[in-house]
């Protein structure tokens, strides 16, 4: 089963983890400006940690559709405080720091981060799989095509599992030319792809094994889940559980949700399920 080296820490995945999504943004989908200051950022790790979180994403960039710019300076005056204020106060966390940016990502390593997850997998910033590598990281690469502006009109595929398959075929190769070791698959449910795109790619999951490398979902209360179901970001959380067995019966190794018990009650029982077989 897959290992991960975080900072030293080897984290086992042979059962699932959760990474409890802490945006310090004010646009976000979900959660925009629910944290504004160190204190609530703190306030939001402890209870996280405290949920079983083994991973804590910290984000400063809103990446969802139609998202504003954010200027670099602007994501580092974010998002790096944030990550030495929890780094600080709880020892032995496991930071991830959500961002395309090369630059960012180092600060944030240099700051305490151990992971950089990357919703572009490196193709817009062509700096970002060289820089993880020299780090030493593990690297979360997610699949989506453009940018978050125009992410939303660039749907077309020829067999849209296929595609996202060979895309991180080729980006998991340049990753390790560039000596990055732990790796993992986020075929980003949301991002360039349709409702039916989205719901194929999850009924599809499995074969993402064939990369031999972990799996990430992000699903935590999207679009595929309050559209479909005719409500709001807000009451998804029923939808989201639903999903998540769906992906850790299909071989998600990390969970990344803003739910963070929830998630563990769908580890638990799936964990049993598989346990019953």
């Amino acid at each position: 089963m897959y290992t991960l080296n975080c900072n030293g820490k080897l984290i086992d995945l042979s059962r699932p983890k959760v990474m409890g999504i802490i945006n310090v943004t004010p646009d976000s989908f979900y959660d925009g400006g629910k944290i504004t200051s160190e204190k609530q950022a703190l306030i939001q790790a402890e209870q996280m940690l405290a949920e079983g979180a083994t991973f804590l994403d910290i984000g400063g960039y809103s990446s969802r559709p139609g998202a504003s710019e954010v200027s670099e300076e602007e994501e580092l005056e974010r998002v790096i405080p944030i990550i030495r204020a929890i780094c600080g106060q709880f020892l032995d966390v496991i930071i991830s720091v959500d961002t395309f940016r090369s630059t960012v990502a180092k600060a944030a390593v240099e700051a305490g981060a151990a992971v950089v997850n990357d919703i572009s997998g490196g193709t817009l910033d062509e700096y970002m799989i060289s820089t993880v590598g020299d780090l030493q990281v593990p690297y979360i690469m997610m699949h989506m095509k453009g940018n978050p502006k125009t992410m939303s009109s660039l749907t077309n595929y020829k067999q849209v599992t296929q595609d996202v398959l060979y895309y991180f075929s080729e980006r998991i190769a340049l990753a390790r030319k560039a000596g990055i070791n732990d790796i993992i698959a986020d075929p980003g449910f949301g991002f360039a792809k349709t409702q039916e795109q989205n719901f194929e790619l999850l009924n599809e999951l499995e074969l993402f094994r064939n990369l031999n490398i972990p799996i990430l979902a992000g699903i935590s209360r999207k679009s595929m889940i309050y559209k479909t179901l005719n409500i709001d970001a807000q009451d998804a959380l029923n939808g989201t559980s639903a999903l998540h067995s769906i992906a850790l019966l299909k071989g998600a190794s990390i969970l990344r949700v803003h739910d963070v018990k929830e998630a563990n009650e769908c580890i638990t029982l799936v964990e049993n399920l598989n346990g019953a077989s």
